[in-house]
């Protein structure tokens, strides 16, 4: 099997042009059942649906919750794909599976008011990074722009006269997103008086815009433990990770009327369908807010 494996996952980088991040956690998946049917004593070309029920309960009782199980039956299902193509199995076993069904999970958004305390509070800050940390959260709310994308800004890519960002999202696909007036004076302010400060203290100089306390590009860890110690220092509890901003800026407009095409193009979603997730969030808003509102819409016990 680990020849097979080889060859499936050099499909993948080679042909389908997956990221070696993904092919690696196909791998892993792979390899994961592979262990399953070594510890049961079966051969990985003797798989059927029995088997494949037996290793979810396996998976279920160690508590892998069914997210990570449906993943995992994509990739393994993709391989077994391979193998019938490749003559070694009949039978795709996993692609006649029922799939397994979801709780929805609506992406969760700061309120407005939320994002206005947490930036006033932010600016209170006396810290030497404090100019860096608050183009950081302005320039992630104002855009929406991903985690991965934000690390990856060079100063190249920051328009200040034209207050436009050139930004690289998935797929390596390229995209202009606009920003305020107040965030372009946070990202001036940053450059000007603290991105120097910074640099000075790498070994070798960057174009990176926003970089670490060492004057290196900021990884995405180091990104998020840098929205912890704002949560600290400004002491809010606003739960603040990458996402929550691209999430908070798209439910924002949509709530303010703008239409659902264009905030798609701004997010770099390739479909419509990721983006209309944020009507639902809106929904739900609005129904939250009428059951505080409304006299009649608790139940009277």
């Amino acid at each position: 099997m680990e020849e097979l494996l080889f060859e499936y996952l050099d499909i993948l980088k080679n042909e389908q042009r997956y990221s070696i991040k993904t092919a690696d956690s196909y791998r892993r998946d792979i390899e994961k059942f592979n262990d399953f049917l070594n510890r049961e004593g079966i051969d990985f070309k003797d798989v059927d649906a029995q088997i494949i029920r037996n290793f979810l309960s396996e998976e279920f009782e160690n508590k892998i919750i069914k997210r990570s199980c449906k993943r995992r039956l994509s990739a393994i299902k993709g391989f077994y794909s391979f193998l019938v193509k490749k003559g070694v199995v009949q039978t795709n076993y996993f692609a006649l599976l029922n799939p397994l069904k979801l709780e929805k999970k609506y992406p969760h958004a700061l309120y407005k008011e939320q994002i206005e305390k947490l930036f006033k509070e932010n600016k209170n800050r006396k810290d030497p990074n404090v100019y860096r940390d608050e183009a950081i959260i302005e320039t992630l709310y104002y855009t929406g722009i991903r985690a991965s994308e934000l690390i990856n800004l060079r100063c190249e890519d920051v328009f200040l006269s034209d207050r436009i960002l050139r930004v690289i999202g998935k797929g390596n696909k390229e995209r202009i997103v606009p920003f305020t007036e107040g965030c372009r004076d946070t990202i001036y302010k940053y450059i000007s008086e603290s991105r120097n400060v910074f640099l000075n203290r790498a070994h070798e100089p960057n174009d990176y815009l926003f970089l670490n306390k060492n004057g290196n590009k900021l990884t995405t860890r180091g990104l998020e433990l840098i929205l912890t110690d704002i949560e600290k220092k400004t002491g809010l509890n606003l739960g603040l990770h990458p996402h929550i901003f691209r999430h908070s800026f798209a439910t924002h407009l949509l709530e303010a009327g703008m239409d659902l095409r264009f905030i798609q193009e701004l997010l770099g979603h390739d479909s419509i369908n990721a983006t209309q997730v944020y009507t639902h969030v809106t929904e739900k808003a609005m129904q939250d807010i009428y059951k505080q509102a409304h006299p009649r819409a608790k139940k009277v016990k």
